[in-house]
């Protein structure tokens, strides 16, 4: 299949690629820059000069290709318009894709994230078939947005798009990662404690990168149009755990915050609202519909592996 991949030098992109290749894929990289066209024939696949903010050349280069990965994000509107820009413009790019793509049963699969505004009223675990909740009145900017991004990807399929999204925990783990598991490390080494928020209770859920980028491909391969598929490792883990988890391997130690005090500026800033989040899913139909097994090493161990401590 030839396979159209955006964002294929980001931490997750990068390891789709070569995973691809492996497969038998042919994959074209969108790369906008020469350092990116470098990175993108690095890792072994073929060069489209472009940008995901040009959407008449993204819509010719997905109507070239068999299939679309997308795991790409307008970075560039965050100093000006910050998160709301960036999931209005990923709306945008969404509506081209169904203008590119209608009616010819490609594959698109997209990237998502657990945690749909509203999923904390559910009283269980999210499982695949929990749709993003519309936006209303309590879900208002980024949050409302990204979930409109999510249920546009999915009404695609009544358009003829084999159309998925791929939900990514909340800590996507590797030795390149520089996403939010570095960077509360780099906090706690500041601070020289690691916070969690009250009792800790609330919990995350983590991924390979490596695990991840088999399942954007299982997606694409075999993925039903219209579906969601949880990319999560496993159960999710308590975030007092993770904390201890750091404050272990750093020797410092991880302390209740109360929630008063951690929305005050100075300690997790931009990274508050994010902290305090409960993320209770399941990966179980994920699991049974696509054959995906995680392989990798779990959180933990892969703390234990040298890159995020090293010695």
């Amino acid at each position: 299949m030839r396979v159209l991949v955006t964002g294929g030098t980001g931490h997750i992109g990068s390891y789709i690629i070569p995973d691809l290749i492996a497969a038998g894929h042919e994959v074209t990289g969108l790369a906008r820059s020469d350092k990116a066209a470098a990175a993108v024939a690095a890792l072994g696949a073929t060069v489209r000069r472009g940008d995901i903010s040009d959407l008449e050349g993204l819509k010719a280069a997905a109507a070239a290709a068999d299939g679309v990965i997308h795991v790409a994000h307008r970075q560039d509107l965050l100093p000006t318009g910050g998160l709301d820009a960036v999931a209005a413009a990923e709306l945008q790019v969404m509506l081209a894709y169904g203008e590119a793509l209608a009616g010819t049963g490609k594959p698109l699969v997209v990237s998502g994230s657990i945690g749909s505004p509203g999923w904390d009223k559910l009283g269980r675990p999210a499982t695949e078939d929990d749709p993003a909740v519309p936006g209303g009145p309590a879900y208002k900017g980024t949050l409302r947005v990204r979930n409109e991004v999510e249920r546009a990807v999915i009404d695609l399929a009544k358009r003829g798009v084999r159309s998925s999204v791929v939900r990514i925990a909340t800590i996507a783990h590797s030795t390149t990662d520089v996403a939010f598991l570095p960077l509360l490390i780099g906090l706690a080494k500041e601070k020289g404690l690691i916070g969690y928020p009250g009792d800790g209770a609330n919990v995350w859920p983590a991924v390979h990168a490596r695990d991840l980028a088999t399942l954007f491909r299982l997606a694409l391969e075999k993925g039903e149009a219209g579906k969601t598929w949880h990319g999560i490792e496993g159960e999710s883990v308590p975030f007092r755990t993770i904390a201890e988890a750091i404050g272990t391997r750093l020797g410092v130690p991880a302390v209740s915050i109360p929630l008063d005090v951690l929305m005050l500026p100075g300690y997790y800033g931009f990274l508050a609202n994010l902290v305090t989040l409960d993320l209770p899913a399941s990966n179980l139909i994920t699991r049974q519909a696509l054959g995906w097994e995680p392989k990798q090493p779990g959180l933990f161990a892969d703390m234990d592996n040298g890159h995020y401590f090293p010695a």
